[in-house]
C-alpha cells in the first residue's frame, strides 16, 4: 500500500528542514523525476507503487536520461532544477528526497535500485555500503 502524501512529505520536510511543505514537494518532483530516468522495469515500477500517487507518475515517466549521471552530476542537475540551489543545497535535498524514499522502499528494493545506479549513488539514498 503506498504511502500518503502528506505523510511522505513530512517525512521529506522534516529531514530536508524545509520551511513550507512546498519546498518539499519541489524538492520530491526534481529528484523523483531525475531518479526515474535511471531506473527501467520492475526496479522503478516497484518502488513507484509505494509512493504516493503525484510522485510516483513522476518517477514512472520520466524523459530518458540518455546516459547515467554520476552523484556529482545528479547534484549539478538538481540544482539547475530547483531555482536558488547550489550544488551544496542540491545534495540536501537528494537527501532528504532519497532517504524518505529508500525508508518508503525498504532495504531489499533499496539494494535492487542501487544496483541499477552508478557508483556513488549509495551516500546519496543514506545507505553507504560497507567498506
Amino acid at each position: 500500500m503506498p504511502i500518503r502524501r502528506e505523510s511522505f512529505l513530512a517525512h521529506v520536510q522534516e529531514r530536508g528542514e524545509y520551511e513550507t511543505t512546498e519546498e518539499a514537494d519541489l524538492a520530491a518532483r526534481v529528484v523523483l523525476a531525475l531518479l526515474g530516468a535511471h531506473l527501467v522495469g520492475t526496479v522503478r515500477a516497484e518502488p513507484a507503487a509505494r509512493l504516493p500517487e503525484t510522485y510516483a507518475l513522476i518517477l514512472l515517466n520520466p524523459l530518458p536520461a540518455s546516459e547515467p549521471l554520476s552523484p556529482d552530476r545528479f547534484a549539478r542537475a538538481t540544482a539547475a532544477w530547483i531555482e536558488g540551489a547550489t550544488e551544496k543545497t542540491a545534495l540536501w535535498d537528494i537527501g532528504a528526497v532519497l532517504s524518505t524514499a529508500a525508508a518508503t522502499a525498504g532495504d531489499t528494493l533499496t539494494r535492487e535500485i542501487l544496483l541499477q545506479l552508478p557508483h556513488g549513488y549509495d551516500l546519496l539514498f543514506g545507505h553507504p555500503k560497507p567498506a
